[in-house]
This record gives C-alpha cells, sequence and structure tokens, in this order.
C-alpha cells in the first residue's frame, strides 16, 4: 500500500480572485481585487454575484454626492459590453497543478490520494514513444507507480487505468485553475458543469 497523506496546497497564500465574467455570464478570467475595482470606478461592471464582498475600498469625500466613495468587490463581476473573445473556442490549457486537480490527487494506477509535491503527470503513451502532453494523454500518478510503467503503456505495464482521462469545459477549467476558489463561487460555477463531472 502506497504512503499516502492529504492532498494539500503548498504554494503561498493566495490572496482573493474575482471571477470576471462577460454580460452573459460567461467566465473571461481570474482577476486580483484591484483590478476590480478598476472595473467599478470606471463604471465598468454590470452585475455582481456573491454572499458578500471580498474587500470594501474607500476613498475620499465626493463634494458632487456628499458623501464617501465606496466600492464593494465582490467575488463574481460581470463587465459590459460584449466579450473580445469567445473563450468556448479556444482549448483549455493543461498545467500539472490543473491535471492533478481534475484528478482528485488520486494516482490513476494504485488509486492512493497524494499532496500535490508527490504526483507526477504521467504520459498514458510515454513522451519518448510520441505521447503528447494534453489532457487526453495525461494522468495523474504516484512516483512509484510512475517508475514501475516506465516507458511502456498501461497496457504493456500490466497497469490498467483505474479512471479515464478527459478534457475539462470551460467551467470546469475555472475552477481547476482558481485559487482558494470561495464556497459560494464554487456553487456559482459547479451549478454549470457537466452532468457527472468529477468536480461536481
Amino acid at each position: 500500500m502506497p504512503d499516502q497523506d492529504r492532498p494539500q496546497d503548498l504554494t503561498p497564500r493566495a490572496r482573493p480572485q474575482v471571477l470576471q465574467l462577460d454580460l452573459l455570464g460567461t467566465p473571461q478570467a481570474w482577476i486580483s481585487t484591484e483590478q476590480a475595482a478598476v472595473c467599478h470606478a470606471i463604471d465598468a461592471v454590470a452585475w455582481v454575484a456573491g454572499r458578500e464582498p471580498l474587500r470594501v475600498l474607500r476613498g475620499g469625500w465626493n463634494a458632487g454626492r456628499g458623501a464617501a466613495s465606496r466600492i464593494e468587490v465582490f467575488p463574481i463581476m460581470a463587465l459590459k459590453g460584449a466579450a473580445r473573445i469567445n473563450l468556448f473556442d479556444r482549448p483549455t490549457l493543461v498545467s500539472r497543478a490543473k491535471l492533478f486537480r481534475r484528478d482528485r490527487h488520486t494516482c490513476a494506477y494504485c488509486g492512493g490520494l497524494f499532496s500535490e509535491r508527490r504526483l507526477q503527470a504521467e504520459h498514458i503513451v510515454p513522451a519518448s514513444r510520441g505521447g503528447a502532453w494534453s489532457w487526453m494523454n495525461l494522468v495523474s500518478a504516484c512516483a512509484a507507480c510512475n517508475g514501475r510503467k516506465a516507458a511502456r503503456t498501461p497496457e504493456e505495464a500490466g497497469m490498467p487505468l483505474l479512471y479515464l482521462p478527459y478534457v475539462p469545459n470551460r467551467y470546469e477549467d475555472f475552477l481547476l485553475a482558481g485559487r482558494q476558489v470561495r464556497a459560494d463561487v464554487h456553487q456559482w460555477l459547479a451549478a454549470r458543469l457537466a452532468r457527472g463531472s468529477r468536480l461536481s
């Protein structure tokens, strides 16, 4: 049985992120609270969502309104106008961190649960034999299983996959790419996932 440990985020504590949407509610980017505040300041925000603000920024006294300026930055924010790009036309990019999150930090061969630092991005068809760095040819594997499989296919190594790889859709990709996604933002994105998604 592999020496297992709990998955954990080993990166420094991440700052809160705002999920930026287009006017129709399609995710466009993760942005900082400072970037979101600029969007509010230039009146580019169509609507916001989330249980409570991530930050409340206070400025000087506005003589015209007779009140202090105040910007509430919510975790979900839609911008006015048409989106410049249609992200649904673009492939979701693979990274090690997103791969491990897609696979729930589980080794595809032994089923062990591992922290990010103890997982490896494993090519199903080995890279030395032309296997691509792609969602459909990568799974998470512990070092022991990856070493045992070596430059062979799962069939050649007698190591069947415990789960199949898949390409995350756009909403899944935003969940995978986000750092410290708040529960209300996770719920908003999860409500739009495909039925049977591993992330729901």
